[in-house]
């Protein structure tokens, strides 16, 4: 069994909560900017202190209003100030939050309350509140439901002013480290989501030596982010917990239409992103040139960008031929693109999926170094992580601080330390299910290099056993694949088989660019694209490039493509955009059984 353990830097304070965090920085620059709202064509900073005092107010409403300590209150809301405000009012107010993903159905919404026994709801929109308002009837132990909208936050803050100062500090003492501070669903992928708690000593642990182990990311001087990833997922709600202790400054766009616009103009010093995102800004590049005449020049750029980062990341000379056509390319293409993510990006963080060896380097080339991370809600966000000082693209990194990671003999990953979550919440079961001792299961597939880095190689449940007896690991296909611009999302199948397969959905923001930049209609459906002889020989190419990286006993050897896109709303996608693999093969079953019904000849080939 090997096994990786990095002590923790920080010692330990069992007795401390995430509301000690704002309350130690606050102290310590209280008239630091450590977020900025969006106000006419610009932001307007918000200090800590000014922050601390609106935390206090919302969290005397919420006193008032009848919230007792350990009470559950929900929160559907986008990605905006609002979310931090409220989740450490809850804190403050000695309350758990429970989030809830703003997408999440009226059905989603009432198990986890009835699950969660909340007996609040705050919800962002009327359009939120009405989703609640379906379910109510159901759930006894609601008492209240706010909506920020219709400006309810305002009335609480107003009913809250008789409420002492004393009675918010003892509140918010109240918790210990071992204490629950917030029970997350997971994005049931496979299955009925199940609650995590995470403890205060979880957020406040990983906070602490994260800060020092990606010190060169938040606290460097004017570090800044924007968020546009929910808030609601363990992923941006940890780096907002982060940022309140490192004293980043954060701002909020939640609508990702208007991501360009807003990088432009908050101009953060790092992102945090999941790999689809920067395979969009990618690929829109990518099109964006080809559009303009200038996608030969792109290309050329892009390989280049690719062939410098890695011999950089080998330690070997960088030719003189290479370094001046780099030099001429960082001014014709990779400057631009730094420009569009506002210019002064040094770091992103990524997670949430694999991003790809291609991506990591060629981002890398712009001067942005992209620390790819693993974790999931039960780690509070990332067990490993890419550092700063070094970093191997194509790994997620090695353990952080105060974290172990070891791989058991049928190499599922297990992690142990401040990170892992205590319990699922009312399900024994599922968590004695969920751990070996006190490591928990985390149901991924990987391996270690000699340094500690680790490098996820699939699912467990996921691998797919052929007919003939031949292990694969979907992932391994399905990324290279999934990059290609007008490819949306990716299924591979071939469970039993005598091959491997694939279903293959469309692109629909990417599509309409490159059927104009290869002459076909930018108006074509996806029925009569998923039909179009262009369009199934450049998902054909992406198949082949994938096929090129394993054996033929694991290659695609047939694909189909759906005439309709995978989403939230069809029930293929979770919240954070994974795909949903029972799902999908439960609903297209007919058309894998179709798949499979003909013989496959020696060449891939792709079926109508």
């Amino acid at each position: 069994m090997i096994q990786f353990d990095v002590p923790a830097v920080v010692p330990a304070d069992p007795d401390a909560n995430i509301s000690d965090l704002l309350v130690e920085r606050v102290k310590a620059t209280p008239e630091r900017p450590l977020f900025a709202v969006p106000e006419k064509d610009g932001w307007r900073d918000i200090t800590g202190a000014q922050f601390h005092a609106q935390v206090i107010a919302l969290a005397k409403g919420l006193i008032a209003a009848g919230v007792e300590p350990g009470d559950k209150i929900a929160f559907i809301a986008r990605t905006t100030y609002d979310w931090t405000l409220v989740d450490f009012a809850i804190f403050f107010a000695g309350a758990v939050m429970v989030p809830i993903y703003e997408t999440s159905s009226a059905a989603q919404i009432s198990w986890i309350l009835a699950d969660s026994g909340a007996v609040g709801v705050i919800a962002e929109s009327a359009e939120h509140a009405g989703r609640v308002a379906e379910v109510k009837a159901e759930l006894p132990l609601v008492r209240s439901v706010w909506q920020m909208h219709s400006g309810d936050l305002d009335t609480l803050v107003a009913q809250g002013r008789d409420v002492s100062d004393e009675e918010v500090e003892r509140r918010r003492n109240l918790a210990v480290g071992a204490d629950i501070a917030t029970l997350i669903y997971t994005s049931g992928s496979t299955g009925r989501p199940k609650g995590c708690v995470l403890t205060h000593s979880n957020f406040v642990e990983l906070a602490r030596n994260s800060a020092v182990a990606l010190n060169e990311v938040v606290q460097t001087p004017g570090a800044s982010t924007l968020l546009f990833i929910t808030t609601a997922h363990v992923f941006a709600r940890f780096i907002s917990i982060l940022n309140v202790h490192a004293g980043v400054k954060t701002g909020h766009q939640p609508d990702t239409k208007q991501l360009l616009p807003a990088l432009g103009s908050f101009q953060p010093t790092f992102l945090l992103a999941v790999p689809r995102v920067f395979e969009k800004v990618y690929n829109s590049a990518e099109q964006k040139a080809e559009a303009g005449g200038k996608g030969k020049i792109f290309r050329a750029a892009a390989h280049a960008a690719i062939e410098h980062s890695a011999l950089l990341q080998d330690g070997k000379k960088i030719p003189l031929g290479l370094r001046l056509k780099f030099r001429l390319f960082d001014r014709l293409v990779y400057s631009k693109l730094r420009a569009a993510m506002g210019g002064r990006v040094t770091y992103a963080v990524s997670g949430s999926a694999p991003l790809g060896e291609r991506l990591g380097h060629f981002f890398h080339s712009l001067g942005v170094v992209i620390l790819e991370g693993y974790g999931l809600t039960e780690t509070t966000a990332p067990a490993t992580v890419n550092l700063a000082t070094k970093s191997k693209i194509g790994t997620v990194g090695p353990a952080l601080p105060g974290v172990s990671v070891r791989l058991a003999d049928d190499g599922e990953i297990e992690v142990r330390g401040i990170n892992v979550f205590k319990e699922y919440w009312r399900n024994p079961e599922a968590t004695a299910a969920a751990f070996d001792g006190d490591w928990f299961k985390t149901g991924d597939i990987g391996t270690f290099d000699t340094e500690g880095f680790l490098k996820i190689t699939g699912r467990k449940k996921e691998i797919i056993v052929t007919a003939g007896g031949k292990n694969v690991a979907p992932a391994a296909l399905e990324d290279p694949i999934r990059a290609n611009p007008i490819v949306g999302q990716v299924v591979v199948v071939g469970d039993q088989k005598p091959f491997i397969s694939a279903l293959i959905t469309l692109d629909p923001e990417m599509l309409p660019t490159w059927l104009a930049n290869n002459g076909l209609p930018g108006d074509m459906s996806l029925a009569d694209a998923a039909k179009n002889d262009k369009v199934r020989a450049e998902v054909q190419r992406a198949v082949d490039t994938a096929n090129a990286t394993v054996s033929r006993a694991e290659s695609i050897r047939k694909f189909t493509i759906l005439p309709s896109e995978w989403t939230e709303a069809s029930g293929h996608l979770t919240p954070k955009m994974s795909i949903k693999r029972h799902t999908i093969v439960s609903d297209f079953r007919g058309e894998i059984d179709e798949i499979y019904s003909a013989p496959v000849n020696t060449t891939n080939v792709s079926i109508p």
